[in-house]
């Protein structure tokens, strides 16, 4: 059975720093294309951040680029997420998700947050101004 478990999240200030990670287990993590996924209620999923299974193929949304950098420890079957310069906008619940496309699709897919088979319950990240 799959399970990704999402922990790092909080309040912080403006500008402040969290680092989110994800615990995955009952699959074989090195072999997953993973993403970062945010919601706020009442609004529709926004992709962040996504890693090919290596680690060596990295897609950011704009709105994160060059503030947020998602990494993945194979070896510990985890990901992260380091999230710096954060803004109250980034205030969402923040879930890990893995497909099982390969690298050549997920280069083409990653943004479609429909397309992730195994999601995380999602932990609650708060920026306050």
């Amino acid at each position: 059975q799959v399970q990704l478990v999402e922990s790092g999240g909080g309040l912080v200030q403006a500008g402040g720093s969290l680092r989110l990670s994800c615990a995955a287990s009952g699959m074989t993590f090195s072999a997953y294309c993973m993403g970062w996924i945010r919601q706020v209620p009442g609004k529709e999923r926004e992709f962040v951040a996504g890693i090919t299974p290596s680690g060596g193929n990295t897609y950011y949304a704009d709105s994160v680029k060059g503030r947020f950098t998602i990494s993945r420890d194979n070896a510990k079957n985890t990901l992260y997420l380091q999230m710096n310069s954060l803004k109250p906008e980034d205030t969402a619940v923040y879930s890990c998700a893995a497909t099982w496309k390969n690298s050549r699709t997920y280069s083409r897919t990653y943004y479609a947050t429909n397309d992730y088979e195994y999601w995380g319950q999602g932990t609650q990240v708060t920026v306050s101004s």
